[in-house]
């Protein structure tokens, strides 16, 4: 990771103790990480061309009603090998590859939405992940804000 510096100005004639570079500090830090944030949501590394223009439904995402339709969808299609707690520990964990812990928060930092829907939509080559093209649009994306609902709540949100 690429550490970033600090920007080396000063606000002269002022006598405030260094509050006013703090402040500085302070908005440049606070841009430079929402920076981050926003270009980590647009991350569309390793996508096929396609999927990287999708138009993700910001809304659908944080919306219970979605969140609760998604979570049925995810208890029919996913559970057997994700498990009921989207812990990876579903009937078939013992796959060739172990199924995905949506409650790690490590997997969802690596996570965004258009992946995600990407991996429902199409699977994953060479795994036990199959693709779920039987699903809509709108079920996809309902099954991508469960899914990422649990991975921010990590396992104390799963009913």
């Amino acid at each position: 990771m690429t550490r970033l510096a600090a920007p080396a100005y000063k606000v002269r004639g002022t006598n405030d103790g260094g509050k006013a570079d703090a402040l500085n500090w302070g908005s440049w830090f606070l841009a430079a990480a929402s920076a981050v944030l926003v270009l980590s949501a647009c991350d569309t590394t390793g996508l096929p061309r396609e999927y990287r223009t999708v138009a993700v439904p910001e809304a659908r995402l944080t919306a219970l009603d979605a969140r609760s339709r998604g979570r049925s969808l995810f208890l029919e299609h996913c559970a057997i090998c994700h498990g009921e707690r989207a812990d990876g520990q579903g009937r078939r964990r013992n796959l060739s590859h172990q199924p995905a812990d949506f409650t790690d928060a490590a997997w969802r930092g690596r996570a965004t939405p258009r992946w995600v829907y990407y991996v429902v939509r199409e699977g994953i080559r060479n795994t036990p992940m199959p693709a779920w093209k039987i699903l809509s649009e709108d079920e996809t994306w309902d099954l991508v804000a469960y899914v990422l609902s649990v991975a921010a709540s990590g396992a104390d949100q799963r009913s």
